[in-house]
Order: structure tokens, then sequence, then C-alpha cells
């Protein structure tokens, strides 16, 4: 079945009306971002998720030090990186038990032939923005996420997906994960139950 991640989570209510609605991922924003979270919010999210919900730390320019330091405080079980990562900190990671989802902007088919994964265990793939890391809520030509899956990575799909496309996009792309931000809220930081509910329910072909 497929998984889903509901990421730009800044509330504790939001996070736990997600997994009930059968969220397998909770996605926090330590970037810059209008969905960013602090270390005790933080903290305060991870502490109400259960044992197999698996708890995603989103980093974008932050050192290491940093990195390890969140990793350690809220207990996140992987890091969606938006910047490339070096041997040595991907030893780390791995050496301390943490996943690491590699995050990748798509402009056009060029970026399959352009980019490897840096032995990531998945690859986010998301709508290429000269402004933004993520988070445009603006979809990309699917059919160059197919061609994706010669990288042989399990591939996360991102990038403008709401409710009432994510369907489409699973059938299209068959991923391992689809991954959506600005397509449930009400505004950047709070979640839509509703919309939380109904993508869920789509993706996992509920109804």
């Amino acid at each position: 079945m497929i998984r889903v991640k509901i990421c730009g989570i800044a509330r504790v209510e939001d996070a736990i009306w997600a997994v009930r609605c059968g969220a397998d991922a909770i996605g926090m924003v330590f970037a810059e971002s209008p969905r960013r979270v602090n270390a005790e919010t933080a903290m305060a999210i991870c502490r109400e998720l259960g044992p197999l919900v698996v708890r995603v730390g989103v980093f974008v320019n932050q050192s290491v030090d940093e990195i390890f330091e969140l990793i350690r405080d809220c207990s996140l079980d992987a890091v969606q990186m938006h910047r490339a990562t070096s041997p040595y900190e991907r030893k780390l990671l791995r050496s301390r038990g943490i996943r690491i989802i590699q995050a990748t902007r798509v402009r056009g088919e060029e970026f399959v032939d352009e980019i490897s994964p840096q032995d990531a265990d998945a690859v986010l793939l998301d709508t290429y923005s000269e402004n933004m890391a993520g988070g445009t809520g603006k979809s990309f030509d699917w059919y160059v996420a197919t061609r994706a899956k010669s990288w042989n990575v399990p591939l996360i799909l991102s990038g403008g997906l709401s409710p009432y496309n994510v369907s489409e996009a699973i059938r299209q792309v068959a991923p391992y994960a689809v991954d959506v931000s600005s397509g449930v809220e009400e505004f950047p930081g709070r979640k839509d139950p509703g919309k939380v509910k109904e993508f869920i329910e789509r993706a996992k072909n509920l109804r």
C-alpha cells in the first residue's frame, strides 16, 4: 500500500489528526519557511506520535551539528535534505540509524540524467523554484517522475499534490510514497482536517 507523509506539520493537534487518519510519516520543517517549527514545538509533536510513525525533520542549510542536536532532542527517525550531503555526513547519520531522504527539485526531463541520488534511502521529487526549496504548491510533469525510477531507489512524489489529484498521480507514477503540505492546508502552519482525511483516504484507495 502507498505510504503517505504529511509535511509542514507545526501543531500537535494537526499531527495527531494526520496519524489518526492513517499518515505513515510526519514532516516538520526546521528551515526558513512559514511552516517552520522550533525544537520545543517539534518535541511536543513527536511525543504524541506512536512508535510506528516516522518522524521526519526537513533541513536546508543547517550544519550537521544543528541537525544532530534536533535528531537527539526530537527523536527524529529520518532527515529530508534539501541540499547535497557529504559522504562524512551520510556516514554519521547512518551510524545513528537515521534514514536519509534526498530532496530533488525537478526542472524537466533532463534532470534524470543530470542527477544521481547520493546514497539516499529515498528520493523526494519536488517542483523546481528559484525562490523556494520546497512547498511551492505547484506540480511538475509526472511523466518525468516515471523516468526517475531508473535510479532504483524508492521515490516519494511531492509538489502540488492535493486530495483532487493524488489518485491520478499515484496511478501514473506508482511511487513508494506521496508527500503533501500546502495541498492540505487552511494556511501555512495550519492543516485543514477535512483535506488531510480526504488526501489520505484517496491515496490509500479507501474510497
